[in-house]
């Protein structure tokens, strides 16, 4: 198999796998349990939680456990409505978001909140003076995302929260960082409020966290037994979290190293691609090299990457009746947005699986083509 779908999920890592063994096996209670086995549980929740804190340069208290980056994103968007819909209504967002931060947003409009999508220039990045007019007395969040999930554009940060602290100090800002987890350096205290996905990096399905700087308050979403309604409540997964943990420790070592080889394989496919007749590549010059965008203009993207799939190569396609946000928002071109096929690279792609990649690519679309 020829696995080039990273950014969707990635395989666990040996260690994250160990570990989660490892643990299921000794730290089976319930970490409030009022006996030792239970103590030790929270003890050891509470070591791991300081190992990822510190990872991030945060506190510890800053980390929320959810079960998705899409809990994360719901956590933080609603959370910071309800607490602060009194004192406004209007959130800002961009138009290269993951579609769970679009639903969000459109279920919050069914509250009665306003959201505003500010443009963006032709490289993908936020248009800073756009964002300035936007903003208002009244708009408690902004969001928008680290690294687009189909562009791949990095956004800057740090840039894009002086803007938005300057305009309106009590404005807070929220990063989807699903895509730049190991993958690029994020500096937490750009933002205050942070989504994360452990399977995006080598780790367990099921959890993730949300960064939540200590002075942001979030209404609940959920209610239960637990101490802590933003969270999973009584009951912890220990064995998902140390495995997370375990993930981390490895996706955050020698990230320049690992981006140099990436960006060896994303010449290598991109210049074969481009030369390609009819394909589009969708990429500019602030795109990570993890994340390969393409647009077909004479052959059906979803025949193609069903076709690759029969011959076992795994690509991401934009399904039929659906656009890709990041590619519209970019190049405003509807029929671009729809034939869009994203390959996404790792350090463990060797260059053997891009060569069958291209070989088989270049036979298959011939094919549709003719």
């Amino acid at each position: 198999m020829t696995y080039l779908d990273y950014s969707t999920t990635t395989p666990i890592s040996l260690d994250a796998l160990d570990t989660y063994v490892k643990v299921s096996k000794e730290y089976y209670a319930i970490n409030n349990a009022n006996y030792g086995l239970g103590n030790k549980s929270q003890e050891y929740l509470n070591s791991v939680t300081k190992e990822i804190s510190n990872m991030f340069n945060i506190m510890e208290r800053e980390i929320i456990y959810t079960s998705s980056g899409t809990e994360a994103n719901n956590m933080a968007l609603i959370g910071v409505a309800l607490e602060k819909h009194n004192k406004g209504r209007h959130i800002i967002t961009s138009k290269l978001e993951h579609p769970s931060i679009y639903k969000i947003c459109d279920y919050l409009e069914s509250l009665g909140f306003e959201i505003s999508y500010v443009d963006n220039d032709e490289d993908g990045l936020v248009n800073f003076d756009d964002l300035k007019r936007l903003i208002r007395e009244d708009t408690i969040l902004v969001s928008i995302c680290a690294v687009s999930y189909d562009t791949g554009v990095r956004q800057p940060l740090k840039m894009l929260r002086q803007i938005i602290k300057k305009e309106n100090e009590q404005t807070l800002f929220h990063s989807d960082l699903t895509q730049a987890i190991g993958k690029t350096t994020v500096n937490f205290r750009d933002i205050d409020l942070g989504s994360v996905s452990a399977h995006k990096f080598y780790g367990p399905k099921g959890i993730g966290f949300l960064y939540k700087n200590d002075a942001v308050k979030l209404a609940p979403l959920l209610y239960g037994d637990g101490k802590n309604s933003l969270s999973f409540g009584s009951v912890i997964p220990l064995n998902l979290i140390a495995s997370m943990k375990d993930a981390l420790k490895i996706c955050l070592k020698d990230l320049d190293k690992r981006e140099k080889y990436i960006n060896l394989l994303n010449e290598r496919v991109v210049s074969k691609l481009s030369h390609i007749e009819g394909i589009k590549i969708n990429k500019t010059k602030y795109s990570i090299p993890y994340i390969i965008s393409i647009s077909l203009d004479y052959v059906n993207a979803f025949s193609l990457a069903s076709a690759l799939a029969q011959k076992d190569i795994c690509v991401n396609v934009v399904k039929p009746g659906e656009i890709s946000s990041g590619v519209m928002a970019i190049y405003n071109d509807l029929n671009r947005s729809k034939s869009v096929i994203r390959i996404s690279l790792s350090h463990m792609t060797t260059v053997l699986e891009i060569n069958r990649f291209l070989e088989v690519f270049e036979v298959e679309y011939r094919k549709l083509l003719s």
